[in-house]
């Protein structure tokens, strides 16, 4: 790997980084405490669009990690990010929580099925057949098609779920429009991420679990990139990519001393 300045900010992926199906992984308080002592910026990124920094912040403190609600970066909060710069004030036929709505509202959009300028698709607990057959119709119309990320499955306690890339795919199907994607592996989210805590590439690191989005957008950011094997990827898998990252590394306790 060629000489790299030293690292001043870290932005790090949750779900297979810090925590695994409600736990948090081993190493993760240390890794966590360690940023807030040392000044460094730091974010917590999650393609998961459902809440809001504050959830997460209470959720990750029940589980023992304290994560400030202003270290937090979510798909939902990129894709409202991209969207104030796009549109500002614009109109939105929004599919999803909390999350995605709180972070629109935030930026000024109206939410509407009235001739929207996009029809936005997020993650959601129940996706409504009649909301679906809604954002065709308004697509067809001629509102642009926005989705929060492209992950086709997500977990749960009986196996996998379909996520917002499946929807997005039917509605694609029937439509004939792909969307734009603003989370990961998308290096927007990277960027805007990075904007937000006034740090540059070229001394960011990328900390996650999955080539295909984790080390994708943050190499295509312009990172350092580090993939942990706590989550998805198999240190096998790793050569069936035709990237790599920086450094493989058992879990995010090996990197509490490059802090």
């Amino acid at each position: 790997m060629a000489d790299r300045r030293p690292i001043e900010s870290w932005l790090t992926d949750m779900d297979g980084v810090l925590i695994h199906e409600g736990v948090p992984i081993p190493g993760a308080d240390a890794f966590l405490k360690r940023l807030r002592e040392s000044g460094k910026p730091f974010l917590v990124l999650t393609n998961n669009s459902i809440y809001t920094p504050r959830d997460l912040h209470a959720r990750l403190r029940r589980m023992g990690l304290d994560v400030p609600t202003e270290n937090i970066w979510t798909s939902a909060m990129a894709t409202a990010q991209f969207l104030d710069d796009q549109r500002p004030e614009g109109t939105a036929y929004v599919i999803g929580e909390a999350g995605l709505t709180t972070a629109l509202h935030d930026i000024g959009y109206i939410l509407t099925d009235h001739e929207p300028d996009y029809v936005i698709l997020g993650e959601t607990r129940t996706y409504s057949f009649e909301a679906m057959t809604k954002a065709v119709r308004l697509i067809n119309d001629g509102a642009r098609f926005i989705c929060t990320n492209p992950d086709e499955t997500g977990p749960s306690a009986e196996g996998a779920l379909p996520a917002t890339g499946a929807v997005a795919a039917l509605i694609t199907k029937a439509t004939g429009k792909s969307p734009y994607f603003a989370g990961k592996p998308n290096p927007l989210m990277m960027r805007t991420g990075l904007n937000t805590i006034g740090a540059h590439s070229e001394t960011s690191a990328m900390i996650g679990d999955r080539m295909d989005t984790d080390v994708l957008a943050g190499m295509e950011a312009g990172m350092q990139t580090f993939l942990v094997l706590t989550g998805l990827t198999r240190p096998e898998q790793v050569e069936d990519f035709p990237y790599r990252p920086s450094q493989i590394v058992d879990s995010i306790a090996d990197l509490v001393d490059r802090i």
